[in-house]
């Protein structure tokens, strides 16, 4: 599979989805599982839970699942407009401090 290979090799991927693509290339290399999970600095568990996915979804099992839980709290808008307002000097705002803090930032 030429994509696992290309995943597995990526430079600018993803961390995630190296090492999964790696467990599935070492697989298909006959690698058994507890070899997989010490080259690759993983728990066995994890190693069989991806190998699982990935014979039951194929490569759909690369990419994560929807978690349960609360939602996050903020929208990618309103997180991009608070990590540009923390790089830019308060002064140049017109505020009167040198520096941020979380209060400040808030």
């Amino acid at each position: 599979m030429p994509t696992i290979e290309k995943f597995a090799h990526a430079r600018t991927a993803s961390a995630w989805l190296v090492e999964r693509a790696r467990i599935f290339r070492l697989a298909r290399q006959g690698h058994r599982m507890p070899a997989m999970a010490q080259q690759l600095q993983l728990t066995t568990v994890t190693v069989r839970t991806w190998l699982k996915r990935f014979h039951a979804a194929g490569l759909t099992a690369l990419t994560d699942t929807p978690r349960s839980g609360r939602p996050t709290p903020s929208t990618p808008q309103q997180v991009a407009a608070v990590i540009a307002t923390s790089l830019t000097p308060p002064e140049h705002l017109g505020l009167p401090f040198a520096s941020w803090t979380l209060e400040r930032l808030v």
